[in-house]
């Protein structure tokens, strides 16, 4: 949802999908539907929305040489209006403001960052030192979070379902590497492609989560969103489930979690950009069987493999789930050796989602 999908143009990648907010103004109560029916036609004017710069793949700047990496924040204040980016609330080093949202924003963007960085040697979004902006207390009672090509911007979200969405750390690693997949792979937003788009968001924040916490596969929860349910519970688990797809959420004002895990169950439909939010849930599940398969931390070797695969350049912006699966096992056969445990478990995780 609130994606603009023109060729040579930025996008604007939101976490929530357009199925949940649509089910809300359905289902929800009088209240909810409004908050809903008023994301969905703000969200509606993003996807109508033209930029005038070109992608940022198309812009890649160089860092200057002999330039160290130095992260740079700038998080602004909309108050509740939608011009952006606002007014500066925090820079760089400076203290913690007090404001749960600003300080939240301000240490994820910090938290992704690092993770990019230390982990896979990248020096922000642009991998030459592209200052990290972030806005928040956007519109009123917005219930969604995006990255528009330049910066992020948060919602409070509604107080009676969703908190404020610079509480889930993932949410803010998942949008921040949409920046990152725009930059090196331009994934176009649309079926197979625009899944795979959405996955590797769900893949990287969930890697940023587990990093800040030194979680190992087996003890993360593998839940994108989780933070962002005023009543969690059984019925409202996450948005999404790396580890379960279709398991997320199943609530009379949600609704069901509709990805599949499999490509059995794969969902063609014309609705989210041909289903991208939907069918993520099948590389999302190939990666986390990979993952945990190899055990240890995730970023380091299933990670390492994603990563690598997003910056091949036999990736195709229009790439189906066969040929990123087909690229995946070439990484891992390059960077650990065919028939090593990693390159296994990556083939097996394929097959067991139906993809090879």
């Amino acid at each position: 949802m609130c994606t603009e999908t023109t060729p040579h143009r930025h996008a604007i990648f939101c976490i929530m999908p357009p199925y949940i907010l649509a089910s809300i103004a359905k289902n929800g109560t009088p209240a909810q539907r409004a908050f809903a029916v008023d994301t969905l036609s703000l969200d509606h004017s993003f996807r109508t929305f033209r930029a005038t710069s070109a992608p940022l793949r198309t812009q890649r700047r160089v860092a200057m040489a002999g330039t160290e990496p130095a992260l740079k924040r700038t998080v602004y204040d909309a108050k509740n209006g939608q011009t952006l980016p606002g007014d500066v609330v925090r820079t760089e080093g400076a203290q913690p403001s007090g404001d749960a949202t600003v300080d939240e924003a301000y240490d994820g963007l910090g938290a992704t960052y690092d993770l990019f960085l230390k982990e896979f040697g990248r020096n922000s979004i642009d991998d030459a030192g592209m200052p990290l902006n972030a806005t928040v207390h956007y519109d009123k009672d917005y219930d969604n979070a995006f990255w528009n090509g330049t910066q992020m911007v948060f919602g409070d979200g509604d107080g009676t379902l969703f908190r404020r969405f610079t509480s889930s750390l993932d949410v803010i690693g998942h949008e921040l590497t949409h920046g990152v997949t725009e930059v090196e792979a331009s994934l176009q937003y649309q079926g197979q492609s625009g899944a795979l788009n959405e996955s590797v968001s769900d893949i990287f924040g969930s890697l940023v989560k587990q990093y800040k916490l030194n979680q190992k596969a087996d003890e993360a929860d593998w839940l994108i969103g989780a933070e962002l349910f005023v009543e969690p519970g059984p019925t409202r688990q996450a948005l999404r489930s790396m580890k379960a797809p279709g398991t997320a959420y199943d609530d009379p004002v949600l609704g069901k979690d509709p990805q599949p895990a499999h490509m059995d169950d794969y969902v063609n439909t014309v609705q989210d950009n041909g289903g991208v939010h939907i069918n993520s849930g099948i590389p999302n599940r190939a990666f986390y069987l990979a993952a945990v398969a190899i055990g240890g931390h995730a970023w380091q070797d299933a990670g390492r493999i994603w990563y690598d695969t997003l910056l091949d350049a036999k990736l195709k912006p229009n790439a189906t789930f066969k040929a990123f699966a087909r690229l995946t096992q070439s990484n891992a056969d390059r960077l650990f050796g065919a028939g090593s445990a990693q390159s296994k478990a990556v083939a097996q995780a394929w097959k067991d989602v139906g993809v090879l």
